[in-house]
């Protein structure tokens, strides 16, 4: 088994490494002058069970064709197969036409890593679940819900506490959650008037005297997260905190959940730490090394990776 990275997020390609007790393979990923990008194997593949650990986040596009020429390398170097390990996949939030004369560019970039020779994909908490069947290859989609649970145990006291939806949409994930840990859940109705602006409608549930927690998939410009947690506290909650699989947060969103009466934004490392979230004080990142690291162990061989959620 190999272990290929490009330059998405190196910190949690070396963590993954780390938990498999295996190197990082030598490989060099860089740009032209004319941001052309270029990469070169500096080992032996041939025959190799190769795993490329690569989200697709900011920059998506530079991400995704590091991943796609990664691909490409590995399947002329004669790797018996190629397995894409994209923690975020980015574009997921593109998988239906939502008005006239738009694309599905979730179904188009699952088309071009199947084309460039990946023979199989894991991926961590896709924003609709039906993104696997866009996919002609084999896909499994990992849930952080158990890391979550655990990390929601360790730092809170569940009396009082209820799990919240941010919207109808993220229902079945909250829920999930929330009857892991035997809560009970809350849903914010909210209208979305444009793209990447939110506005609260109605809160769904007694949130009176709770200690609220939103979970989601996605935080990007971190304005739906502001505005639940406003109405929540309007609505009677003592506090609210949020836990989220991938902190995009784009321009101004860190600066954005700092300055909110959000207590804590907690995310995972599926995104690479950037220098604004380091300075947020009310914004912690949790490990998902350990389980990508398993499931790629369990797929190297042939294990059920499934059972990890049972």
């Amino acid at each position: 088994m190999k272990l290929v990275t490009g330059n998405s997020n190196r910190a949690l390609a070396q963590a993954v490494a780390a938990y498999l007790e295996l190197p990082l393979s030598d490989a060099t990923v860089k740009r032209f002058a004319d941001k052309e990008v270029f990469v070169e194997l500096h080992e032996n593949v041939r025959g190799e069970d190769v795993f490329i650990l690569q989200s697709t986040s900011f920059p998506a596009n530079d991400n995704l064709m590091e991943l796609l020429i990664l691909t490409d390398a590995l399947r002329r170097s004669s790797a018996r197969r190629i397995t894409a390990v994209v923690p975020y996949f980015g574009y997921a939030r593109q998988d239906r036409r939502a008005t006239g004369r738009t694309p599905i560019s979730a179904k188009l970039v699952a088309n071009l890593i199947a084309e460039a020779g990946v023979n199989r994909v894991i991926t961590l908490d896709l924003h609709a679940a039906q993104i696997q069947g866009f996919f002609d290859i084999p896909t499994d989609n990992l849930y952080a819900a158990p890391i979550i649970t655990r990390d929601i145990l360790d730092n809170y006291k569940l009396d009082n506490t209820m799990i919240v939806s941010p919207d109808v949409g993220g229902v079945a994930r909250a829920r999930a959650v929330a009857q892991r840990l035997g809560t009970d859940l809350a849903i914010v109705d909210k209208r979305r008037p444009k793209a990447g602006v939110s506005e609260v409608m109605n809160i769904i549930g007694d949130v009176s005297g709770q200690a609220c927690i939103l979970i989601d998939d996605i935080v990007d410009s971190g304005g739906t997260l502001v505005n639940a947690a406003e109405a929540l506290l309007k609505a009677g909650a003592k506090e609210v905190s949020a836990y989220i699989t991938h902190g995009v947060l784009s321009e101004g969103a860190a600066e954005r959940i700092a300055a909110s009466k959000l207590k804590e934004l907690v995310v995972t490392d599926s995104i690479e730490e950037t220098l604004a979230t380091k300075g947020a004080a009310n914004i912690r990142r949790i490990n998902i090394a350990p389980l990508i690291g398993e499931a790629i162990a369990r797929t190297a061989s042939e294990q059920s990776v499934s059972s990890l959620f049972d």
